[in-house]
Order: structure tokens, then sequence, then C-alpha cells
């Protein structure tokens, strides 16, 4: 399957950052990609560095955006994986993925259900967690198993998804440093979270594919976020097939075999060997 890895930084305001997508989309598609994976909250600026309730408003287009990417994947002909601000009712938000196959249809929608509370990531602010569970999404190419940023550090949501047949793991993401952490700092960051996501990849046998957004967005108080790029992915067995720096924009499209999956846990059956009649204690939130 010849997925699209596509990552950009904020062009200042949606209309023009919506323009910049498109053009990487219809490049990707021009190029023979047949799945196009779209960055965390790519339509504008990562808002959640502060709490403003003014900016969920942002959310309030979320039909209308749901029906311009719509037009966009049929016209491309592709499965495409947005990530969208969802208003649901007045004081009801979601952090959501929303899937559309080849011919516009929406395949379905994740909503994100790790959200996190750390400074310039004040999501718990903005976002309520997802209620649709750790569920793949049913495409023209297959089982997909999408999940969000946050969700990456979390290995039970890979498990279920992976427990729920997804053939593959999905991650749009917003990630990065601060200017003001020391270099061994910011290595260490960045290597735990491909660590921990190629981890998935090795545990399930599935390729894992996360794409994070570039550049640097200021906060209100003179600081900001420089998003470390390094969007990749792993094959099912772990194997990196491709990661790019943490400045460049990309369109970038990886070969993946998707039938490894099954090599693999031929080799290695761990689905097989797990023993899940010992398993109970993992839903609590601490064994005292």
């Amino acid at each position: 399957m010849k997925v699209a890895l596509i990552a950009h930084k904020y062009y200042g305001d949606k209309d023009s950052t919506i323009k910049r997508t498109t053009q990487m989309i219809k490049e990707a598609a021009s190029s023979g990609a047949q799945l196009v994976v779209l960055q965390e909250l790519h339509q504008g600026a990562y808002f959640c560095q502060d709490e403003n309730v003014d900016k969920f408003d942002l959310a309030a287009n979320y039909k209308e955006d749901k029906k311009y990417w719509s037009s966009v994947a049929k016209e491309c002909n592709i499965v495409l994986v947005t990530s969208l601000f969802e208003k649901r009712t007045e004081g009801l938000y979601h952090n959501t993925a929303v899937v559309f196959d080849t011919d516009g249809r929406e395949a379905g929608i994740y909503r994100k259900m790790h959200i996190p509370d750390d400074p310039n990531f004040y999501e718990k602010f903005y976002f309520t967690p997802g209620d649709l569970g750790f569920k793949p999404i049913d495409t023209s190419l297959g089982r997909i198993g999408v999940l969000v940023c946050w969700d990456q550090w979390y290995p039970e949501a890979a498990r279920l998804m992976a427990l729920n047949g997804a053939k593959m793991l999905i991650y749009p993401t917003a990630i990065g440093w601060f200017d003001s952490d020391d270099e061994a700092t910011k290595s260490a960051q960045l290597e735990a979270w491909v660590a921990v996501q190629r981890g998935h990849s090795v545990a399930n046998s599935l390729p894992v594919i996360a794409v994070n957004r570039v550049g640097f967005e200021s906060d209100e108080c003179g600081g900001g976020i420089r998003f470390w790029g390094n969007s990749f992915v792993f094959d099912a067995q772990g194997v990196e097939l491709f990661r790019s720096n943490s400045t460049d924009e990309i369109v970038q499209i990886v070969d993946i075999d998707m039938q490894k999956c099954e090599q693999v846990r031929r080799w290695w059956p761990f689905l097989r060997d797990r023993r899940i009649e010992a398993y109970g204690d993992i839903t609590k939130r601490f064994i005292d």
C-alpha cells in the first residue's frame, strides 16, 4: 500500500493553511498515494497553548470542514485521514480524526481518548475525552486503527486497536520542544516518542505511521512550541521505512508491505501466547 505522510507548518490563517494542505494532498495523489495521512489539527494553529474560551469558535464550521475534505478525498481518489476540532453540541467538543474513503464517503471517526494537560498543551480545557473506544475504521483499503497524538504513549490503545482487527496504526500528531530545553532533554524526549511507537509495531505486528507538525508556533507569553517533525513509518516488525528530519515539510510516499503482518505473526505469535486470564488487574488505576 502506498501511504503519503503530509506534514507542514502553520501558514498564519486557516484558509492559507488549508490551501497548502490541499496542494500537498494533490501532489501525493498524483504520485500514486492510496492513503494520505495528515498531522493533528492540520487546519490551523495548534491553539491549545493557552486557555481561551473564544477559541471554541474554531470548531464552529466542523460540518462544513468535513464536506470540504470529503470533496478532496473524492477528487483525488484517496483514503484521507484528517484531524479536526469537532463541535458535538454546545459545550461539548472533541479532538476528532475523520476518515474519508475514495468516493468521499465518511468512513468513520475516532475521538481522541487520552487528553493531556501540560504547559502549552492545555487540551483538557478544550477537548472532552473520546467515547467511541478503540475501534478501527473500515475503508476500501482495509481496516485502519486511527489514534491521535497523546494516545501514542499508551500500549493499551494500540493493543485494543490490534485486537479489534486493525491492519495498521496511524497517529496524527502535534508534539514539540521548548527552545529553552537543553539538547540532551530534547533528544531524550524525541527518542522516547519514537521508541514507544516502534514498540507498538513490534508488539502488535502492525505497521505504525506517525505524522507530526513542523515549525515554531508562539504562545501569548513570548514562548511557544517548536514542533519536532520526525514523522515516520515502521513496518510490522518494527523496521524503519522512513523518518523525516525535525524541520522540513514533507509529502512522503512510503510503500508498505501489508502481507508482512501475517508473516511476522507466524514467526512471533504474541497474540497466541497472551495470558488473557491473568490480565484482569490491567483495568485498575494502580494495584495497591
